[in-house]
């Protein structure tokens, strides 16, 4: 496959996955604001800014509508949702002969929508109704995109650039994600949660789509060792740092069955050395030491990775494609 459709085809996911994962900390939070009194609010959309990677220039002023509208809307924060689908939509017009027709469908009407004057007037006017339904349209239309590309594009080395994209964006997220609650998470306590604890930490794992898949496995008991085994290390449920992870080595495996090249041991081994720490830790040994440099060392792992895709399909020298 051609360097430059391997970039826009893995690039195209990872934009959408990053739009999908926005709308939905934004549409979290502002319903949590509906539970919690006033002076949380500052803390809690501080901490929506961390858990999207410290977006720049984008600082909460107070007014959680305004900063919303910001992540949403505004086309010169390259981590606004709009920004992302608009880079989403650039990179599947580069490769429009690799994807479907009813991928490009998809995507087209959903930058249609997020790019219509009347909609981001509409979600300035209507305070939270507004904000809400849009930013739920959003999440739909990603996950729209994401079934139609998996019914029908064909499953080949394409579909798995894109397969490496969508879940490295998500592990990549969830360690951040993460991260940025680590000052409620990892504070443990021996009394009862109160409401606002209780909301806190459901919050979470309503950011990971993860609430009512964490109480099938656990109940609805709440405590933080449970929700960081569920979100680090559950093999079955999607948006947990374990599945992503072996989602993309498998991806990863089969471009490089598919390529019949050996290049790849380099990447193979740095991404499978990332699965086996997932694979093989138990959240009481993760727990007992420091829970922050894990996930910023798995943050740095993903960093690794996504540097050695890009030597391997994407900025690769001549020399080094013959030599494979």
């Amino acid at each position: 496959m051609l360097s430059r459709v391997a970039d826009s085809l893995y690039w195209m996911s990872r934009y959408l996955e990053r739009a999908e994962h926005t709308t939905r900390l934004l549409d979290v939070n502002l319903n949590l604001m509906l539970d919690e009194p006033a002076n949380v609010a500052d803390r809690r959309w501080q901490r929506v800014l961390q858990a999207l990677g410290a977006p720049r220039n984008v600082q909460f002023e107070g007014d959680p509508f305004a900063l919303v509208h910001t992540l949403t809307f505004d086309a010169t924060n390259s981590a606004s949702v709009l920004a992302c689908i608009v880079s989403a939509r650039e990179n599947a017009r580069h490769v429009r002969e690799q994807i479907s027709t009813e991928m490009w469908q998809r995507l087209n009407s959903l930058y249609l929508q997020v790019t219509r004057p009347a909609m981001e007037e509409a979600f300035q006017l209507q305070q939270n109704e507004g904000p809400t339904e849009f930013l739920g349209n959003v999440m739909e239309g990603v996950h729209q995109f994401q079934g139609v590309t998996d019914s029908t594009m064909s499953h080949g080395e394409g579909w798995q650039f894109i397969q490496v994209g969508r879940y490295m964006e998500r592990a990549s997220a969830t360690a951040t994600l993460l991260e940025a609650y680590q000052s409620v998470l990892w504070v443990k306590s021996d009394s009862l949660l109160d409401s606002s604890e209780y909301l806190e930490w459901m919050g979470l794992l309503r950011c990971a789509t993860a609430f009512e898949a964490y109480c099938k496995v656990y109940t609805a008991d709440i405590a933080p060792d449970w929700i960081l085994e569920f979100l680090l290390l559950d093999q079955e449920f999607p948006h947990s740092l374990r599945f992503s992870i072996d989602a993309m080595q498998r991806a990863l495996e089969t471009i490089q069955d598919l390529s019949g090249g050996t290049r790849g041991d380099k990447l193979m081994r740095i991404a499978g050395r990332l699965g086996s720490t997932l694979s093989y830790s138990s959240v009481e040994e993760i727990m007992s030491g420091d829970v922050v440099s894990f996930l910023r060392d798995i943050q740095r792992q993903c960093r690794e990775i996504h540097t050695a895709i890009y030597e391997l399909y994407v900025d690769y020298s001549i020399q080094a494609a013959l030599a494979g």
